[in-house]
């Protein structure tokens, strides 16, 4: 998962009028974004009709505090800066003077544009130059985070979910009512169908035919299952452990050992579903929890591993400033004629010459990489300058020192992750209880912190988890009444011996029969899961980004639809697929989306051969064909015509769960 980078072009100011933005202002780029279909979390800001109250955690401020910082940071036109002395770092006793003492403060002007910016005048060449150097660096080092992120690219927040009642913009949407008459509706079609199965059984549960395959058999193995499946995910945190200690490294072996056993662990469930001869119920249960489960361990296990590599490069780094705080500094400067060239090429150490180097981008730059031998950059070429055994004055000294603290101040940044509230810093968070919370976490990503709330509303956990149980009920409720007797009709025709032919003339039947039923279920079972479940997981858990899912209703695009329907996967699938293909494979974005869709039709179809237990590829193929569609409404064609794309995104919503549904059964 490492990456390389070039360091940015810093852009050129003129050190007599310097213009910094006004902190009021809403622009504070050099220049405009680019725009891109690509989504962008370092962009993300909390929205604030959506913010769950008392939390707190990852870096996240509450709207006081944000309004405080920007207060605090604004630019005062009544002050001018101070030059202040500069001495070299503390080195064993050895520092020195190497400015000159306290100058009396030099006048800038500051005069203010129409356009919320500040010009900065100085006459002064010396102030010019430190403002300047300052304004540069500023500049560098902002452009070269944001290259440098490699796993830090989500931003949670906290927020509630879409249909939460506690959530003021649902509460008060224009299309609220909807949502109150679709219950009502559905409260309706429950009484219908009990009254239906009373007059034609006896009883409001009619034949109860999924009851029975749900609960009579192997419920408590089915249990079993689940609670091994959870616990055998701590053999990430076990190899976590073991790469701690050195004894493995995880960039050679390492993440070799963590696939292997992956693949291990999915295929051994999936196998195990068809010894037992399980129910599609026991199976679909089963497989997709797994499927959970595999992604968690994935997300834990490659960020603790590339974490497991920058602390390694820090503890390298660390003994190389030990060994360069043992080395006497020699009475005068070394010219270049006689400076180390085989170890470090050096420029004239003069004042300018100094500053240069200091300044100097590092051409090629790793969070991860542990061996300088072969490293192309200023700090392999420092390590190698002092493993040399070569004379260094003074200034060669301090600055080796100054780019190797720099450097270890970046990597323990990176090592501390969005952690403000818990000393969850790795190798901190490799402990039993972090890998006990992240499992329960509602989430698919790993970070070392989550914005949490303060407390547990205990009622709201009541009232998630009944809300489970009463979707659940219609679901099988609608799946008895209008599911099952299509299903065990197609499995009668070929029982009976009927030929394909005979039983594709039944496929319009079969497949109209379904279409309302099938869109019913797949509506409930997103609202059960994303909703319910989810919600009651992050109030337990006391998780306070609820943002499961964007509004998807409103897709206009199948692209757009696999955003936000499913946010957890998708955040997944951004991080751990598609940004990792780019870094890891050098693959175009073209190519990162191509794999990234090719992955998930793979899973998909593969969740179809455990339950109707053959290969037909028809959910593979509506997969892959997302990718045109979403070129499709990309092109002139469909472009500004958001209705229509919609309308276009129902009807494939609406027919083909049916379709998909009859072709397996039928073929």
């Amino acid at each position: 998962m490492a990456s390389t980078s070039t360091s940015p072009d810093v852009p050129h100011f003129d050190a007599s009028r310097l213009t910094v933005l006004d902190h009021s202002g809403d622009d504070w780029s050099a220049e405009p974004s680019s725009i891109s279909d690509e989504e962008d979390y370092d962009e993300l800001k909390p929205d604030p009709s959506a913010i769950v109250e008392g939390s707190k955690g990852a870096g996240v401020e509450n709207e006081e505090a944000m309004l405080a910082g920007k207060a605090n940071t604004s630019v005062s036109s009544e002050r001018s800066p101070s030059y202040e002395a500069v001495r070299a770092p503390s080195r064993n006793g050895k520092s020195e003077e190497l400015l000159r003492s306290r100058r009396k403060s030099v006048q800038v002007i500051v005069e203010k544009t129409n356009k919320g910016r500040y010009v900065l005048t100085a006459d002064d060449p010396e102030i010019r130059e430190v403002l300047r150097q300052g304004i540069q660096r500023e500049a560098g080092d902002s452009e070269h985070a944001k290259k440098q992120t490699q796993f830090r690219d989500l931003i949670f927040t906290r927020r509630f979910t879409t249909f939460d009642r506690q959530n003021p913009a649902s509460s008060g949407s224009a299309f609220h009512g909807f949502f109150t008459l679709f219950w009502l509706v559905m409260g309706g079609l429950l009484l219908r169908v009990a009254a239906q199965n009373w007059r034609a059984h006896g009883s409001v549960f009619g034949g109860a035919e999924l009851l029975h395959m749900m609960f009579d058999r192997d419920l408590l193995v089915l249990g079993l299952t689940d609670g091994v499946m959870c616990g055998a995910t701590a053999f990430g945190l076990v190899l976590q452990r073991i790469i701690l200690k050195d004894w493995l490294r995880w960039n050679s072996s390492g993440w070799i050992i963590q696939n292997v056993w992956q693949t291990f662990y999915l295929f051994a469930i999936i196998g195990w579903t068809w010894y037992r001869e399980w129910p599609w119920t026991h199976t679909i249960f089963t497989v997709l929890h797994a499927m959970v489960f595999l992604m968690k361990q994935h997300s834990y296990s490659f960020y603790n591993g590339y974490l497991s590599q920058v602390y390694r490069r820090r503890a390298l780094l660390e003994q190389k400033l030990k060994q360069l705080e043992k080395i006497e500094p020699i009475a005068s400067p070394i010219s270049p004629s006689h400076s180390p060239t085989r170890a470090f090429s050096f420029t004239s150490l003069d004042q300018s010459g100094r500053e240069g180097l200091l300044q100097r981008r590092r051409s090629i730059e790793s969070k991860t990489s542990t061996n300088l031998r072969t490293e192309k950059s200023e700090i392999a070429d420092i390590a190698t300058a002092i493993e040399s055994g070569q004379p260094l004055d003074l200034d060669q000294l301090q600055a080796f020192e100054q780019i190797i603290r720099s450097e270890i101040r970046v990597l323990t940044e990176e090592l501390k992750g969005k952690c403000t509230t818990t000393s969850n810093s790795y190798p901190n968070n490799l402990t039993l209880w972090n890998w006990a919370d992240w499992t329960c976490l509602p989430t698919l990503v790993y970070e070392l912190e989550y914005p949490r709330q303060d407390h547990i509303n205990w009622w709201y956990v009541a009232e998630k988890t009944a809300a489970t149980f009463g979707v659940i009920w219609v679901m099988m409720v609608i799946s008895q009444a209008y599911i099952y007797p299509p299903v065990a009709e197609t499995v009668r025709m070929k029982e009976a011996g009927w030929t394909l032919q005979e039983r594709w003339n039944e496929f319009p039947w079969i497949l109209s029969d379904m279409l309302i039923p099938l869109l019913l279920e797949q509506l409930l079972s997103w609202y059960v899961i994303w909703e319910c479940v989810l919600n009651v997981l992050a109030e337990i858990t006391r998780f306070a980004d609820r943002g499961f899912y964007g509004d998807w209703w409103n897709s206009v695009s199948w692209d757009q639809y696999a955003r936000d329907w499913n946010r957890p996967v998708h955040n997944f699938l951004l991080r751990h697929v598609y940004h990792s293909s780019i870094s890891a494979f050098h693959l175009s974005k073209m190519a990162a989306m191509f794999v990234t869709f090719l992955l998930s039709a793979c899973v998909h179809e593969l969740v179809m051969l455990c339950l109707f237990k053959k290969v037909r590829g028809y959910l593979f193929a509506m997969q892959l064909a997302q990718l045109p569609l979403a070129a499709l409404s990309r092109t002139r064609l469909m472009k500004g015509k958001n209705v229509l794309g919609n309308v276009m995104f129902w009807l494939g919503l609406f027919i083909g769960p049916s379709l998909l549904t009859s072709l397996y059964l039928i073929v």
